[in-house]
């Protein structure tokens, strides 16, 4: 028999210093079910898992498996449990195949001491027949897509007899292809008795897989919901106050093209083209998205565009005026914003005020300086403008940057870009880590930039986002731009182009396939006659 689990988390409260992740969590995941934990970024999901799977102590609270309070030292007390956990950053070794990483930890051995990896190809291989995943356990994980990479941390779990296996954000890195292969995989893996928790902030894939919901704001438990429930519901639970899931945008108005992109290519330092060859264009008036894996090139674009990559060449012309070979500062004077995909590190400086970090590229420029001296009233007056302009949830620009909300801080960001005349702007996973409150007050303001005129460029791995905001949707795949199509474009061709297929290819197999229907339905209507 099935041997199956059944996961209690009882006030699981974990503290770092002064900050509260998690507070007092009730949580109950029975045997068999898919359980789904709902929440924004930094909501306390992931130190939740952490904490059931012995990477963290709890500061207060109770862990039961199947009635009996347990106590994990460690990941392997946790295993030895039978919980295991795919991480949202793969934790394979990328030169191992895939049986020594299945192996890795729990080597077993022949009688003289000598590695035995023939038990691990038996067992990766049962498990991959059983379930479908189609992996080579000689296959070297560094030569494996994504998706296959994903399956064989889940075998890994699997090898080990995890009977409750922890997904933290797993579609993240997922094209929508492998997302719903993914799912298919959760379900047979609950057919089979296994008992997933699913941490996701993706509403699409929450109520497509999931048996029970539970959704955490602020590190608490704030309610359970049915799969049935709607979309608008569960945003609701999420950000606790009524929000709109739609962006209401009327059609772009492009006018002239004024920024271009010719043949560009960022070479890295081991020597790879990681963007290869790029060309393309935006007009005044309408939005470009970057659709992609993350890791395909879309950051060296950005910093090739930015003056931040050294090895570049090509052509960036805005307004007809070469980029390339110009300094951040020239480029920006130049007339660009620029929204950083990672505001803590590029986008921000915590310890400084807002007020400070909302002229961080106009310090030294009237009407915030003379000569050498700054003006801290006019600084101010500049910030309590935008706080109110830009809905900044703070009492104070005085206020250390680095104490917003994550919501608060990109709101900080895109306040300063906008704030001065553009010739281009773009935004580089404008809405990470924001909730969903703020995601539709910074996709409203991103379309109100565009309908100004200006030309607008938006980078982003959240498929959904790019078909929201895109007039034109561009898709990279290993540096290189795999087509450019119209909004509008299906989700389905959108995630072929995401892993490589032009959008030519796709209209000669629908047509290959056409022709076969047809013929096969011609020869059944003759042998019918």
């Amino acid at each position: 028999m099935v041997r199956v689990l059944k996961l209690e988390l009882r006030g699981i409260t974990k503290r770092f210093g002064t900050l509260l992740a998690n507070d007092h969590i009730d949580v109950v995941v029975e045997p068999g079910q898919i359980h789904c934990l709902l929440g924004e970024n930094g909501a306390g999901k992931s130190t939740l898992m952490n904490v059931l799977y012995g990477l963290y102590e709890p500061s207060e609270g109770d862990i039961l498996v199947d009635g009996r309070p347990v106590s994990f030292r460690g990941p392997g007390d946790a295993m030895e449990a039978g919980i295991g956990m795919v991480h949202q950053h793969f934790m394979l070794v990328p030169v191992f195949t895939v049986a020594e990483n299945v192996a890795l930890g729990a080597e077993p051995t022949k009688a003289a001491g000598f590695l035995n990896l023939d038990e691990t190809r038996r067992r990766i291989k049962e498990i991959s027949d059983q379930y479908g995943f189609d992996v080579d356990p000689d296959a070297l994980v560094e030569d494996l897509p994504v998706g296959v990479q994903q399956r064989v941390e889940i075998i890994k779990a699997l090898v080990r007899n995890a009977k409750v296996l922890i997904l933290d954000e797993p579609t993240a890195v997922l094209t929508p292809q492998e997302t719903d292969e993914l799912l298919d995989i959760m379900r047979q893996l609950k057919s089979g008795g296994t008992s997933i928790v699913f941490i996701s902030h993706k509403l699409r894939e929450v109520k497509a897989v999931s048996d029970t919901i539970t959704v955490i704001r602020r590190g608490k438990v704030v309610g359970t919901a049915d799969p049935a429930a709607s979309t608008t519901e569960l945003a609701s639970m999420m950000v606790g106050r009524a929000v709109s899931l739609t962006l209401d945008k009327a059609p772009a108005q492009p006018k002239e093209k004024t920024f271009e992109v010719r043949n560009l290519t960022v070479i890295a330092p081991n020597g790879q083209h990681v963007v290869d060859g790029l060309s393309f264009d935006i007009a005044r008036g309408e939005i470009l998205a970057v659709a992609g894996v993350q890791g395909n090139g879309q950051t060296e674009l950005t910093e090739a565009i930015l003056g931040l990559q050294d090895r570049v060449h090509g052509s960036i012309l805005l307004d007809g005026q070469e980029l390339l070979g110009r300094s951040v500062k020239e480029v920006l004077n130049a007339g660009v914003g620029f929204v950083p995909e990672d505001r803590s590190v590029d986008g921000l400086i915590g310890t400084f005020s807002i007020a400070e970090n909302l002229i961080l590229d106009r310090y030294d420029q009237a009407p915030f300086a003379k000569g050498i001296s700054m003006s801290p009233a006019r600084v101010l007056e500049n910030a309590k403008s935008r706080i109110e302009e830009f809905d900044v949830r703070t009492p104070s620009g005085a206020l250390a940057a680095g104490t917003l909300s994550g919501g608060n801080q990109q709101k900080v960001v895109m306040a300063r870009e906008l704030s001065r005349p553009l010739r281009l702007f773009i935004a580089s996973q404008p809405t990470r880590g924001v909730d969903v409150g703020s995601i539709e007050f910074l996709h409203k303001r991103i379309v109100a930039e565009r309908d100004q005129g200006t030309p607008v460029m938006i980078i982003s791995t959240e498929l959904d986002e790019v078909m929201e905001l895109a007039d034109r949707i561009a898709v990279l795949y290993k540096g290189k731009l795999v087509g450019v199509v119209q909004a509008g474009t299906s989700r389905d061709v959108l995630g072929l182009m995401m892993a490589g297929i032009p959008p030519e290819e796709h209209v000669q197999a629908g047509k290959a396939a056409d022709t076969t229907s047809t013929s096969t339905s011609d020869a059944e209507g003759g042998d019918h006659v």
